[in-house]
């Protein structure tokens, strides 16, 4: 069990003992995600595949009387607000602000509430604490105002929170993530059709998620920018989105080099998506692996939001024993890896990768080594927890 995995048992422990002290209180947990396949597929309309952690954003509230919402978060400038509009600050509240105001303009009534938040995921690496803290404060808001909602529609609530008021035009697939994962299985998204399947994981693999130390940032503008250029190309090609475009038509069009280029990952993934999914079914890490392998290589040269150090990650990863594939995860331009591995030999695998990368790029890397967690759930009044939204 890595260290961080300690912190997270520990952490729960004591919340949830506090939740039997007080029967006032409410606590929710909503698990980061790694992106196994289908690299900037979701707002393209295409498919991609997931796993939710069992490492997130855990939240402990308690309802008061003065109808003012107060967040804290370890190592954060506590923020308070009142039943007034709400207005993006920049800071980090900005999530579950944005979160309250999507509750408030949907008609439900949200009351006052004290919430703590205690993160168990490394910032900046790519594995959706902002979704996480998302769907962490939708599952905490909903219960204390006893709402009602379906688990997509608190997902699609969520990505509105981001897109509206924090200003990311993300898809829906980190806060799907967050909400429908199955332990042991990988989650696969149909971003069109908006319906979830979930596909047993290869039993005797697990998953090394090296954080890069370079810190993953998406307000930048990479983001919107690629996803104009895939809208785009779509459009130069007359197709609704990238998910209905081939390579063949592809190639016919013309499009200048780097728009094509952009096009060509998206449209790759998605073949990589669909085929992978046979293969999970099959229980194939090998096969899984190298689907993996070439979505980074894509990433790399097609949609170039790869950096050196992921790079030198994911040659590393790839040249020891045992590992059968890697890649970026995540928007990229930063944060981190998740790599294949055979289970049996994936902790002493993680420190040799760790290793490495300190020597040839002087960065201190932090790897985890986990296997797909649960979804988001919620603990009542008593201190009990449910398993997840969606069982």
């Amino acid at each position: 069990m890595t260290s961080k995995s300690m912190g997270w048992a520990f952490c729960r422990f004591n919340y949830q003992n506090l939740c039997y002290l007080n029967a006032m209180s409410i606590s929710a947990f909503a698990p980061g995600r790694v992106e196994l396949l289908g690299n900037h597929t979701d707002y393209n309309d295409g498919v991609v595949l997931s796993a939710a952690l069992d490492l997130g954003i855990f939240v402990e509230g308690a309802v008061n009387n003065e109808g003012l919402i107060r967040l804290e978060s370890e190592g954060m400038p506590a923020f308070e607000a009142d039943g007034a509009a709400l207005a993006a600050t920049g800071g980090w509240s900005d999530y579950p602000m944005g979160v309250l105001q999507m509750l408030r303009e949907a008609g439900h009534s949200v009351p006052g509430l004290e919430a703590r938040y205690r993160s168990t995921l490394p910032l900046g690496a790519g594995l959706s604490s902002s979704a996480a803290m998302e769907v962490a404060t939708g599952v905490l808001f909903m219960k204390s105002a006893r709402v009602n909602m379906e688990p997509m529609d608190l997902a699609k609530l969520c990505r509105k929170a981001e897109n509206e008021f924090v200003g990311v035009n993300c898809g829906l697939l980190d806060q799907v993530s967050s909400i429908f994962g199955k332990s042991g299985h990988a989650i696969y998204l149909d971003c069109r059709a908006e319906s979830v399947e979930t596909v047993p994981f290869p039993a005797g693999a697990s998953l090394i998620i090296v954080n890069s130390g370079v810190k993953h940032a998406l307000t930048g503008g990479e983001y919107n920018e690629r996803r104009a250029m895939c809208f785009d190309a779509a459009s130069q090609m007359g197709v609704p989105a990238l998910r209905d475009a081939t390579m063949d038509m592809l190639s016919a069009a013309g499009l200048p080099d780097l728009i094509r280029r952009r096009a060509a990952h998206v449209i790759g993934e998605n073949d990589r998506v669909l085929r992978a999914l046979e293969i999970l079914r099959a229980g194939d890490a090998p096969a899984f692996g190298t689907l993996m392998t070439q979505s980074h290589e894509s990433s790399r040269h097609n949609f170039e939001n790869s950096t050196p150090e992921l790079d030198a990650l994911v040659e590393i990863a790839t040249s020891l024993p045992g590992v059968f594939g890697a890649r970026l995860t995540g928007g990229g331009f930063g944060g981190a890896i998740v790599a294949l591995a055979d289970k049996p030999t994936a902790e002493e695998t993680s420190g040799e990768i760790v290793s490495r990368y300190k020597t040839l790029t002087g960065h201190d890397g932090a790897a985890l080594v986990c296997q797909p967690g649960a979804g988001a759930w919620a603990a009542n009044d008593l201190g009990l927890r449910g398993e997840g939204m969606t069982e």
